[in-house]
């Protein structure tokens, strides 16, 4: 055995690691990725594969570095003997760059489109480039490059001939839909981890998060939420510090709300819009808001009978859009309508129970039936939870059955299934309270227990159990780990079989689903109840902290995801705060306050109350087309990119004549 001798890449000063490898040649270079095949994968198929990772890009390789990990023998079982890593030479990453469309700062200040030739013209380029790349861009280039390793002439995978190839399609994709390959993941790097750590979660401190390192680490998509997170924080505190004298002094003086509900309206706006500037700043800074989207390849999962792809030519599988289309409407759109109706089913035996509660406290009044008015809000809120982690699975399982053939189309099937459960499953009865019973103390009580139950249950599922879980397992990693291999140190290898083990990162969607029904809590009803802000600020602060901690703590490292926005959550945001204009003007309509000044006619209240709800989304959209999306000094920086760009290609085309 030979002892295979690690060096960082990212500068001087960093910690070699000793490893027990195969019988290759001695490799000098960073592990960035652990690739685990099937401990059953045919010998043929892993020497195909690791020559096409190590081939060249001339003859259709990867040109990337990758040797076997040998784990020991644990507790008499055989480990898996087929897990690698991965990494790469500076200069295949740089070239890397170019390929997937980096932008980077150049010396003029503008954010261009990184390519290797120019590299010594781009700021913070010195040298070779070492540190010029982070570590996440390092990670997403590797990844980029095995996803698009591409079958050539193969019929099939070596050794399972029933593993069909297709020439031109990602082999890395074809194996993971067949099982070959369990996972590939980016490894932490333990030293900027802790510096992030400490700066990030480890000193509590009324202070910004540290965003650049965020995204330096773990990239611009989980950069964007924690951005968005901590201003959706910052815009709460108005919110709660209007809220907590109104709720101290007008506790019991209804009418005052109305006052409360104009001010929710326009906050509701002005929030969404100046977010979109924030985030436009953020993207241009880390090079993705003029980034062009990388051509999206058929998901791991997508079958179908074997065709051409018009756009490419290629030879892959291809699924009729009617077969999906049926799929969609004939099973499920019945399916979600049916768990609308068992959501709306719920809902009245919660009623029922509210009710039953009532009826008990006005026989006898006193400590424990007044507790027992609450006992069915509570419980009302865990079954809510449960039934949307239900819906969760089912409404994936259903979105994969359909058989999308491209991410974003699965994604936003997903995204559209559960935001319609969730949001009538967590609000239809708030609904019903407030404009069919109109009961408004009730309404109050039940939007308190609902929040302060859902945030409660949210940090005990997503932080909390994750944590202990995790814990449990290093210890067992820990102990087999000492108890094979002794005193020596092997800490890679210990990192390794730690973070195979550890529960994957399944992305943003649950952090901003969260988000996005706290904001509805507070846009739609926090009028009734002014301290609904106060306790999403209370629980966002916590929530940072507890993020931060699964991400670097409890989950594997995920692979940067590039974004230059928030996505389908920016619609769906602004979808709320327009219920928000509708569910608040009706609640001024229906204050005594607004009704005494219609004492006889009803109607003519109810038309005023419409027609300033028009207004009022006049007013919204207006301010929407106003302020601009993007801050004009980086309009400026963008359109002077553009022009460059114009004027090279001219240049080219002049130079291309003369040479003819």
């Amino acid at each position: 055995m030979k002892e295979w001798s690690l060096i960082s890449c990212q500068g001087p000063g960093k910690m070699q690691l000793g490893l027990s490898v195969s019988d290759s040649d001695v490799s000098s270079f960073t592990p960035l990725v652990v690739l685990e095949l099937a401990d059953d994968t045919k010998a043929e198929a892993i020497t195909w594969l690791l020559n096409r990772i190590r081939d060249k890009q001339k003859n259709g390789g990867a040109e990337l570095l990758v040797d076997q990990l040998l784990f020991p023998a644990q507790d008499g079982q055989k480990s898996n003997p087929n897990v690698f890593v991965v990494g790469s030479t500076l200069q295949r990453l740089l070239k890397g760059a170019e390929d997937v469309g980096l932008f980077k700062e150049f010396q003029d200040g503008i954010m261009r489109g990184f390519t290797y030739a120019n590299r010594e013209s781009f700021k913070d380029f010195y040298g070779d480039g070492e540190g010029f790349l982070s570590d996440a861009e390092c990670q997403y280039i590797i990844k980029h490059e095995l996803d698009t390793l591409r079958a050539k002439n193969e019929e099939h995978v070596p050794g399972y001939p029933k593993v069909k190839l297709y020439p031109g399609k990602s082999v890395v994709r074809r194996l993971q839909s067949k099982g070959v390959l369990v996972q590939y993941f980016p490894l932490h790097n333990k030293e900027d981890l802790k510096r992030l750590s400490f700066s990030w979660y480890k000193k509590i401190k009324l202070s910004f998060q540290p965003l650049d390192d965020i995204r330096h680490y773990f990239g611009e998509g989980l950069a964007l939420y924690f951005g968005f997170l901590e201003y959706f924080t910052f815009a709460l505190v108005p919110m709660a510090l209007i809220g907590i004298p109104y709720y101290l002094f007008d506790w019991e003086d209804y009418d005052k709300y109305v006052l409360f509900a104009v001010f929710n309206l326009v906050w509701s706006t002005v929030f969404l819009e100046v977010w979109k500037r924030c985030s436009a700043t953020f993207a241009y800074g880390w090079g993705t808001l003029s980034r062009k989207k990388a051509f999206e390849e058929p998901r791991a999962g997508f079958h179908g009978a074997l065709g051409f792809n018009p756009i490419t030519g290629r030879e892959e599988p291809v699924y009729p859009s009617s077969k999906r289309q049926l799929r969609i409407y004939l099973v499920s759109v019945p399916f979600v309508l049916l768990c609308l109706y068992l959501s709306f089913y719920v809902m009245m035996v919660y009623f029922d129970m509210e009710n039953w509660a009532i009826s008990v406290y006005n026989e006898n009044p006193n400590f424990g039936t007044g507790i027992l008015l609450f006992v069915p809000s509570i419980i009302y809120a865990v079954v809510i939870e449960i039934m949307n982690l239900l819906y969760r699975y089912a409404a994936e399982f259903l979105t994969n059955w359909e058989n999308h053939r491209l991410e974003s189309s699965f994604q936003n099937h997903l995204v559209l299934k559960v935001l319609v459960f969730n949001f009538v499953n967590c609000f239809a009865s708030l609904f019903y309270i407030a404009f069919v019973m109109q009961d408004m103390v009730l309404l109050r009580q039940s939007l308190a227990t609902l929040l302060i139950t859902s945030q409660i249950l949210n940090q005990v599922m997503e932080a909390f159990l994750p944590y202990w879980l995790q814990r449990r397992r290093n210890k067992k990693v820990h102990k087999r780990m000492r108890r094979v291999m002794g005193d020596k140190e092997l800490p890679l290898l210990e990192q390794v079989q730690l973070e195979t083990e550890m529960n994957t990162y399944l992305g943003t969607f649950d952090d901003y689903l969260e988000q996005f029904l706290l904001f509805g809590y507070v846009s739609l009803f926090s009028c009734v109840y002014p301290l609904a802000a106060v306790l999403v600020v209370l629980n966002n602060i916590t929530e940072v902290y507890s993020d931060a901690f699964k991400m670097c703590h409890v989950f594997k490292r995920p692979f940067s995801e590039p974004a230059a926005n928030i996505g389908v959550w920016q619609l769906a945001f602004e979808t709320m705060s327009i219920i928000a204009v509708v569910t608040n003007c009706a609640l001024i309509g229906l204050s005594s306050q607004v009704k005494a000044y219609f004492p006889e006619s009803e109607t003519q209240m109810i038309l005023i109350v419409v027609a300033i709800e028009h207004v009022l989304l006049a007013f919204k959209f207006i301010l929407a087309f106003v302020i601009p999306d993007v801050p004009k000094d980086i309009q400026v920086k963008l359109a002077k990119l553009e022009f460059d760009s114009l004027e090279a290609l001219k240049k080219r085309k002049i130079l291309e004549a003369a040479e003819t």
